[in-house]
């Protein structure tokens, strides 16, 4: 790389030209505050970097951006010299863009504004590379209305209006398959360390996460270096599904976190021979992954408090009615929580994925979830979202409609006993019912915003054209030769 044009910033006791080594390094969590953009600068020069990766997620939460050399980062934070047209947040999953064009948009430039909060070394590359997620405003300041990252502030803004803060708990979970470069082939299984897939159900089982420990050791390295504040690792009840849950925290950092996560596992695969998928629902005969959303509210002023808890321990008005806005619009949110065709394959009667808006105590079966707790740790877990939802905006939508039940005062149903497969499937069954109960949904419109809804209606509405040129394989199996 070209040397830097630019000053060396001084930082005590450090000559900018000799970085620091690896074992004299900061640690992972000591990055810049919000904002800070010369500390963002010092850290960059500190550890020697040669490139840093800018990003976003785009509504399906895929990594978009640029590649910089460090010097040209460093001098587009005083420039505004990140840019990428606003079309990324109009591209469909499968790199398409919509017919139709309901929000009329010019294209212009967005500038790429880094949080210094998430800048990260990338354990992954040889070389020293940085990665930061960056916030997308136009030319004036206004910040992008239909970035996910910005979707979610705004939720988080309605709560900080209200002297609330959410605390979130996201548990993640993820197939390990055999590589597949044929995409008419059914995916399956990986060989472990034993030189055999596996065939049946290993829930929790240790051997079974064994079979795949140096993978497991590279990701648990990997999310060291970055920071990432995963706990638990455990196996699932499908074939190679596996499931890793992060600490409860802020909402914004642990969407962030989980965006990151997600590229970590990819990447961490890639390198042992194997595909980590998030999707939905990859393999027939198994179950589906998922993204459960602890959720709790705490007083911001004094802190701490939770407010799904009166003073004696039991549960609060607060908590009551925010169950009860999941339970009145989460449905008309599926969108954000099941964004993809393959989401509503999960969606299915006895497969450990939820039906229908029933709530109840340490209860599996249904979509909100209570488990026993004391009044400090009382919380709801979130059932309904996928491992393929976008993390920005699933954990938006699951807060948009707790807060709209805390503000109308809504009241629950009463929580139920026994198994919620009993009882009526009350979710759409498929994208297309998603898209227009979305669409139509005022209130939370009104909460995510309006923009933001007609453009992913019409990006979403552009993917399921785009299915339906697609021929299934059991199209060609049951239909071909038998009508």
């Amino acid at each position: 790389m070209p040397p830097s044009s630019d000053p060396p910033a001084a930082v005590p006791g450090i000559m900018p030209d000799q970085p620091l080594s690896g074992h004299d390094l900061p640690p992972a969590e000591d990055r810049p505050g919000p904002g800070d953009l010369v500390a963002l600068e010092q850290w960059v020069r500190l550890r020697g970097i040669t490139e840093v990766e800018c990003m976003v997620s785009d509504l399906s939460g895929i990594p978009r951006g640029k590649i910089l050399p460090a010097h040209k980062f460093l001098s587009s934070l005083r420039d505004k010299g990140l840019r990428l047209p606003e079309s990324v947040f109009i591209q469909t999953v499968t790199g398409g863009y919509p017919e139709d064009d309901p929000v009329d948009i010019e294209d212009r430039d967005m500038f790429l504004v880094p949080d210094p909060t998430t800048v990260r070394m990338v354990p992954w590359y040889e070389e020293p590379t940085a990665q930061v997620i960056t916030d997308c405003v136009y030319r004036s300041g206004e910040p992008v209305a239909a970035a996910p990252r910005h979707v979610l502030k705004r939720v988080l803004g309605l709560y900080a209006e209200r002297g609330w803060h959410p605390i979130v708990a996201p548990e993640l979970e993820f197939f390990l398959v055999k590589m597949n470069d044929d995409p008419d082939y059914p995916l399956e299984p990986p060989k472990g360390r034993s030189g055999r897939a596996e065939t049946g159900s290993q829930a929790y089982g240790i051997d079974a996460v064994n079979e795949f420990d140096p993978l497991f050791e590279d990701i648990y390295d990997h999310c060291e270096a970055q920071g990432l504040d995963v706990d638990t690792l455990h196996h699932e009840g499908g074939a190679a599904q596996m499931e890793i849950n992060f600490n409860y925290g802020d909402p914004l950092a642990l969407a962030d976190q989980v965006f990151l996560f997600k590229r970590t596992v990819r990447q961490a695969a890639l390198s042992h021979g194997v595909y980590a998928t998030f999707m939905a629902k990859p393999l027939e005969g198994q179950p589906g992954s998922s993204m459960h959303i602890h959720q709790s509210i705490v007083e911001t002023d004094p802190a701490g408090r939770n407010l799904f808890a009166d003073a004696d321990g039991a549960d609060s008005d607060l908590f009551r009615w925010h169950i009860a806005g999941l339970q009145r619009h989460l449905p008309e949110a599926l969108l954000l929580l099941a964004p993809n065709v393959n989401s509503y394959r999960r969606l299915v009667p006895d497969w450990g994925a939820p039906i229908n808006m029933h709530w109840g105590y340490d209860n599996r079966t249904v979509s909100l979830r209570v488990p026993y707790s004391d009044a400090a740790n009382r919380r709801v877990e979130n059932r309904l979202s996928g491992a393929d939802a976008n993390p920005y905006l699933a954990i938006a939508a699951s807060l948009a409609c707790g807060y709209l039940g805390m503000i109308e005062h809504l009241e629950p149903s009463r929580p139920i006993k026994g198994s919620a497969y009993s009882r009526a499937h009350a979710l759409p069954r498929h994208l297309p019912d998603a898209i227009e109960r979305f669409a139509r949904a005022k209130a939370l419109q009104d909460v995510l915003g309006e923009h933001f809804t007609k453009v992913l209606t019409s990006v979403k509405w552009a993917e399921w054209d785009a299915y339906q040129h697609v021929i299934s394989s059991w199209e060609r199996e049951y239909l071909l030769l038998n009508v």
